[in-house]
């Protein structure tokens, strides 16, 4: 017997329930849980990244959990619950996706007319840009969530503002921007002033970010690809030094620097 999506709501209810639940789940709510949502958002990436299939059914069912654990937050409130979270969702989906369901049925006529990819992302967007004009707060940038890890958010502000013509027409122009920001860093560093270095480094964080976007890469994508690759190369230093006694003191700079390339050559073998 397998178990079902109920039987998943019905244990969330049984982890809740103030007589004879679990005390850890009791004490939560919406705001204690959003860490471990990100946490479980990071490995669900993390666990793809590697290639780990065996365990991604796993790390899927946690980021699952997340949900059911905040729609029963909302049905004990009395706010909503995960069947209206499904509502919701696929009446969004519908709308969004006229291309597929051109009169917003789900069991409705199928559209003939082939559409390429960049067709759907203009569509998508105008839909979007129609719903957020319908509400309270018609900013460009609401809506661009505050919890996003910071080059992430950084990119979707500035596409949101590309929008509307505030951004560089090229690449090139991006790169002036960013050797100006490096020699405004330059400028705070010797004077040594740190809170004007912090705002100088996020300029140029900023900047970086702006350029990933012109060069249609995901900052936050290169960045852990960035991050493996240390982790790859600097365990590949850690075994030399262990083979050679494990003392890191021993070793110059220049040696280590070294074993750095050889790993590097290593990967380029492979």
């Amino acid at each position: 017997m397998s178990y079902t999506l109920d039987d998943l709501i019905a244990v969330m209810a049984r982890l809740r329930d103030p007589g004879s639940g679990c005390p850890w789940d009791l004490e939560q709510d919406f705001a204690s849980i959003v860490p471990h949502t990100l946490e479980e958002a990071y490995e669900v990436a993390d666990t793809i990244e590697r290639q780990d299939w065996a365990h991604l059914k796993d790390e899927l069912g946690d980021l699952l959990f997340q949900v059911i654990f905040y729609a029963r937050l909302g049905e004990e409130q009395q706010r909503f619950d995960f069947h209206a979270i499904v509502d919701q969702l696929v009446g969004k989906l519908l709308r969004r996706h006229p291309h597929v369901f051109p009169d917003g049925m789900l069991d409705g006529a199928r559209r003939q007319e082939q559409i390429d990819t960049a067709a759907v992302g203009e569509r998508w967007e105008q839909i979007k840009q129609r719903e957020r004009e319908s509400k309270a707060r018609p900013g460009l940038l609401d809506e661009v969530p505050l919890a996003l890890p910071g080059l992430s958010r950084a990119a979707k502000l500035q596409k949101r503002a590309a929008k509307v013509g505030f951004d560089w027409s090229q690449a090139d122009a991006v790169l002036d921007k960013m050797e100006e920001e490096i020699a405004e860093l330059r400028a705070a560093i010797a004077a040594g002033r740190q809170w004007e270095i912090v705002d100088e480094m996020g300029d140029l964080l900023f900047v970086q970010v702006n350029l990933a976007r012109h060069l249609d890469v995901d900052p936050e994508q290169a960045i852990r690809s960035t991050n493996s690759k240390f982790e790859r190369r600097f365990r590949y230093i850690e075994q030399q030094v262990n083979a050679a006694g494990g003392d890191w003191a021993q070793f110059s700079l220049a040696q280590l620097d070294a074993w750095w390339d050889a790993a590097k050559a290593q990967e380029r073998e492979a």
